[in-house]
Parts: structure tokens; sequence; C-alpha cells
């Protein structure tokens, strides 16, 4: 009978088994569990008569045994001592990844350029560093097995073509295992980012229109030169593919960029696209100037509008599928010196989170809201300038009141938002379905909200306060600048105060901010006159950490993009998305006597601010403390001096100390006793 050659790592590693299970063992180790009190010395040897019959390691047989789990300092002891077996026994160095600092980015980078990670996993191998000081350089290697003669010959073949020798070290199981799981992870980070970027790359080429101007055919689409004589222009010119091309460009562009709004403006001597990002208009493309009619007629055909009529405004409606979801924008035309300027809404549904707390990010000013929009009847307001969110609240009100029991139905122009439950009118002025019909209409229709896009004229305020006064809660929009001005614009129009303090539960005033990016900001300490210009002082502000935007223009932006430094968040302007500023004016008791009495809007403002009304200023001064936005961003969008008038006037009647001498003044008294300064005068 033959006898089958044993290789001299088996022998090995059945002597180094040997050693472990033999019935005296009183390694380091032993004695270490057995003093510690975790195990005593019969446990020990049936534990290292397991381990000899199962191969699994001592700490998994040692855990089992005692349901008990190894002190970190017991682990740490085991790996020491098994560590120091497996360099006897092999007569290499070993490794500990706990104790050796073993760079995972050189793994990596040896593992992709020089052993495979086929080879790593099929040897149990692992490349970990390379020292270049020794001639040839060594490329040292971590191996459960250092004697495995199958990996050292697969080893020795590929470091040869890249003039390397080779150091062996042993490392255990564990940690080899623990190594070979953070090179996966690293791999699949990196192979996701370098999908993002691909993906980065690819929505780039989409809104690209280099390509695209590169392609067009001048000459087939150049004008005449008397500006006031209409080019001949047929629809196959804007038909053809690169306008088209151009055209959908614009519009990726536009989506990608998150912009509310798209401005298509010819000049004398180019074709201007600008775009307005987080409130603010910036310029995107500079196109040649022969193309204007062109780009012009595809608009106009895609919002189904008259291409030959070019001396009338128009409006029209665009819907187009962007990434699987459906985008509206509204489209308007315009007769201009140069030819005719298009401007298109955005109105990005799935873009959009309705729900109040999305939007008010104070708690007191987010339960008022609530409060006042769960009344069963009465008139809510909401006002603020034109793409100030105002559509965005309301429909976020009505969201929240959207249940199986409640009958809604809307007057819009045109509907922003389709939402499930809801009955929406588009208001159709050509056909007489102008909001006060609608509204006329809905009385009989058993609503129990009903929502007006805009009240614009005498007719539609008092139809709406009529419903309001019987049992219905109306929600509409005005364009004022604060909460407070809503009254004297429903006076202007022609509503009878008695009406409007009877209907009225509360104004809400809102504004758009920038977010200032939180990947770039900032920080820095105001002076005090900045301070001071906002009502602000340096010793009520001390514990507050003011940031301002990193924002790069020009030259400097394009610099910063060239060298990979521009922040990956907000792309160099320093600001990314808006929050939401707000101002709500309850209608109390209080305000009801003065609306009736025809007070002036900064006596009504001044008392609601008195009764606790947060003003616009204050809440975005608040932001700025939040680090939400800049007090740039507040003197662009809120500050005025009216309303840091109403501000300070609110503080010092709020102050119980005399300005003038500083004395500490009680609640009633008017005016100080000791050196007589009204405590009220404005």
């Amino acid at each position: 009978m033959t006898q089958s050659p044993v290789s001299s790592s088996g022998k090995k590693l059945e002597k180094l088994s040997t050693a472990l299970v033999s019935p005296d063992y009183f390694s380091p180790f032993g004695n270490k569990l057995i003093q510690s009190g975790y195990i005593d010395k019969d446990q020990l040897k049936n534990a290292l008569v397991e381990v000899r019959n199962s191969k699994q390691p001592l700490v998994k047989v040692l855990e089992s045994m005692t349901h008990k789990a190894l002190s970190p300092d017991l682990v740490r002891q085991y790996k020491k001592h098994h560590l120091f077996e497996l360099k006897i026994l092999y007569g290499v160095d070993s490794v500990d990844p706990d104790a050796d600092e073993i760079s995972s980015d050189q793994m990596t980078e040896l593992i992709d350029s020089v052993i495979n990670i086929k080879v790593c996993r099929r040897h149990k191998l692992l490349p970990v560093r390379r020292i270049n000081t020794e001639d040839p350089p060594v490329l040292v290697i971590a191996m459960v097995d250092p004697d495995n003669l199958a990996a050292l010959d697969e080893v020795r073949k590929l470091i040869r073509l890249k003039g390397l020798d080779l150091q062996r070290i042993v490392i255990t199981e564990e940690d080899y295992d623990r190594l070979i799981q953070i090179y996966y992870k690293e791999e699949s980070e990196k192979r996701q980012k370098e999908e993002a970027l691909q993906a980065k790359k690819a929505q780039e080429k989409l809104a690209n229109v280099d390509d695209v101007i590169d392609d067009l055919n001048y000459d087939s689409l150049e004008e005449g030169k008397d500006e006031s004589n209409d080019a001949d222009l047929s629809s196959n010119d804007a038909n053809q593919a690169p306008i088209i091309k151009l055209v959908n460009k614009v519009m990726i562009k536009a989506l990608q960029e998150s912009v509310s709004d798209i401005h298509i403006e010819p000049q004398e001597e180019l074709l201007r696209v600008r775009m307005r990002k987080d409130g603010v208009l910036q310029e995107f493309f500079r196109l040649p100037r022969h193309i204007t009619t062109a780009v012009v007629a595809r608009f106009k055909i895609m919002a189904e509008l008259d291409i030959a009529e070019r001396r009338l405004p128009q409006d029209g409606k665009i819907r187009r599928v962007y990434q699987g979801r459906n985008v509206d924008f509204r489209v308007n035309t315009l007769p201009s010196r140069y030819g005719e300027k298009v401007c298109l809404r955005i109105l990005d549904n799935s873009a959009t989170q309705l729900g109040l707390d999305f939007l008010i990010s104070d708690e007191e000013t987010l339960l008022r809201v609530r409060e006042i929009a769960s009344r069963p009847f009465g008139l809510i307001l909401v006002t603020g300038p034109t793409g100030s969110g105002k559509s965005t609240t309301l429909y976020s009100v009505l969201a929240e009141r959207n249940k199986p029991g409640v009958n809604i139905n809307t007057a819009e122009d045109p509907i922003e938002y389709a939402l499930p439950g809801i009955t929406q009118v588009q208001v159709i002025r050509e056909k007489g379905m102008n909001f006060a019909s609608i509204l006329r209409a809905f009385m009989r229709q058993d609503p129990d909200i009903i929502l007006v896009g805009e009240t614009r004229d005498v007719e539609t305020a008092k139809t709406a306060i009529e419903a309001a006064l019987t049992g219905h809660l109306v929600l509409t929009t005005l364009h004022t600048n604060d909460a407070a001005g809503a009254i004297a614009r429903l006076d202007e129009m022609g509503v009878e105060p008695f009406m409007i303090s009877g209907a009225l539960l509360g104004v809400l005033a809102q504004r758009l901010m920038r977010r200032v990016c939180t990947q770039c900001r900032e920080e820095y300490a105001p002076d005090k006159e900045e301070l001071s210009r906002f009502g602000l002082t340096a010793s009520g502000e001390q514990s507050v950490t003011f940031y301002k935007a990193r924002t790069l223009t020009g030259d400097t932006l394009q610099e910063a993009v060239n060298n990979g430094t521009v922040c990956s968040k907000c792309g160099g302007s320093g600001y990314k998305g808006r929050v939401g500023v707000y101002e709500f004016m309850v209608i109390t008791e209080t305000l009801q006597k003065l609306i009736n009495k025809g007070a002036t809007t900064d006596l009504i403002k001044e008392t609601a601010v008195e009764e606790g009304m947060t003003t616009i200023l204050a809440y975005s001064l608040n932001l700025v403390r939040q680090g939400h936005t800049t007090l740039e961003e507040v003197e662009r969008v809120t500050f005025t001096d009216s309303g840091l008038e109403s501000e300070l006037k609110s503080k010092r009647k709020s102050s119980l100390t005399c300005q003038t001498c500083g004395a500490e003044l009680q609640q009633e008294w008017m005016d100080c006793p000791y050196c007589m300064t009204p405590r009220f005068s404005d």
C-alpha cells in the first residue's frame, strides 16, 4: 500500500494543532483564562478537544461553552498569543491590523494593479504594502498560509512581471476576512461614485447646447436686416432637428437646475436665456441672434399657440415627461423690440412636498396656522409677491384638510397641483368662467372648503367673504407686502370694514429666502454697524454663529470649476434651496374693533405685534440665528425701514428698562418715574 505524501505546511498545522490541544496546556493565554475566572482547567481541556475535533477557533468554542463573551483584554491576549504561535510556526513576521496600520487605499491599488482579487480570494492572501526603498522594490503580502506552494508560485509569476520581490507575512483568517470586506466596501463606494459621475456627465451632455449650435444651418434661418419687416418663417424651420434639440436642452437644463422660470429674451445681437434659480435670475445661455424666431416658434408649437400671431401676447401650456414624471410649463409670449420674448413658469408637482410642517419652521407660527385652518368657516388670506410660495402654502392646507368627510372645491388659473379627492376648476375667461362666477357656482355644490386662486377684484372679494360668512372656510391670496396690509387692500377694493372683520380669521404673509449652503458656508462676526442696521446688538447676539455665503462669480467660478474645487452641493452660488419666512396675523377681538374703526395699517400691525405676532423681519432674523440663511438675504428679501421700525417699537413696548436712565420699570407704568421718559413714545 502506498502512502500519500503530506506537505510541510500540513505537518506544521498538525504540530500547531497538537500543541494547542495538549492536555497540559498552560500557555500564557490559558493561564490568563484560568486566573480571570472565566474558565477552569477541566473546561479548558474540553475546549481544546473541541477545537481539535471541530477546527473552530478557540475563542468561539470558549464563548459557546460558557455562554459569555470574552472581555476585550482576553481577546487581545488570545490574538497576541495566536499571532506569536503563527510566527513561530511559519518562521515569518506576523501582522495585526488593529496594531499595525494598513492603508486600505494602498491595498486597493495593489489589488487592482498587481494581484487581482480572484487570486487573493483563491489563496487567502492580500498585498498590504510596497517598499520602494529596496532594490528591487518589495511587495509585502499577508497570507493565511505562508507555506502554500501553489499560491507562492502564482504570486511570484505575477510580481515578476512588475519587477517586484516578495516578502511574506502571516495574518489570522479573521483579520483576512475583515480586510477583504473593507476592500469590497471601498470598491462598492468607488463604483457608486463613478456611476454617479457618469450619470452627472450624461445629464450635463443632455443640457449642453454647444453641439446643437454647431449643427444649426444659419443661412436658412437668417432674417432680413429690417427689423420691422416680418421674416418669412415656415413651421419647417422651427421643426428642424437642431432647433428641437436646442429647445429640449434648455428645458432639461432648467429641470436639472431646479429653476422656477425660464426667460427667452431676444437682444440686439444675441438671444439670451436666463433662469430664475432660488428666486434670483441668472444667465445660462447666449445663443445666436439668427435663431430667435425659430426658437420662439418652437415654443409656440409646443404650447399650441398661433405662430403667425406676433403682435399680441399669448398664453399656453406645455406638458412634458422628464425622468418618468409629468412636468407642466406655463407659457407666455410678449412682443418686444427685438422679437417675441417667451417666459415659462415650471410647475413640477413631484418636486414639491406638501404639508405645513415642511414649510413653516417656527413651531408657534405652525400651531397658530393649523389651529386657524381647522376652523369650520371664515376667510384666510395668504399674501406675498409673485413666486413667494403662496400656492404651495394653500395646497398644503388643503392636503391636511383633505379627508373623505370634507368637500373641497378650488377655482384656479392655472391648476398647479393635481390633488386627489378635490374638485378643481380651471378659470376660462373666454367662456365667462372667472373666479367670481365659479365661486357662485361652488355655493350650490355643498362645499366645506373653497379655494380661490387669486382675489383680483371687488366682485371676487365680496363673493368670497359672503361664502365665508355663510358657513364655509374660504382660502384665497392677495398681493400685499405684509399681513396688516391685506386689510387696506380689501378696503381699497370696496369691501366694507364690517364684512372684513366679521369674516376674516387670519392673514399669512410670506416670502422665500435662499438657504445658505451648509457645505461651503463661512462663519464670520458682523460688526456693530451691521448688527444695528437690523436692530440687533452685539451683546444680545454673543452666542449666535453668523454665516455668510461663499459665492463665486465670473472668472473665480470658472477657475474653481476647472480646478475641481467648486462646491459640489451649491455649484459655487453659496446657496442651495429656499426657506419660507412667515408673518401670521390672527384676527382677535381687538383687531376686529380696529378694522371696524378704519384704523391705519401701522396701528393694526403694531397691535398685532403686541398680541404676539412674529413679523417677517423677526422671523427671518430667527432663521439667521439658526444658521439657515444670511443677513445679506434678509436685506435682499425682507428688510424694510417700516418693518424695522415696527420691530424696534415692539421691543420698546415689551421692555421693562428705561431707554434713557436704564432704571427698571413695571408693566403698568406709562412713564419712567425717575427721569419722566415716556415708555411708548415713537
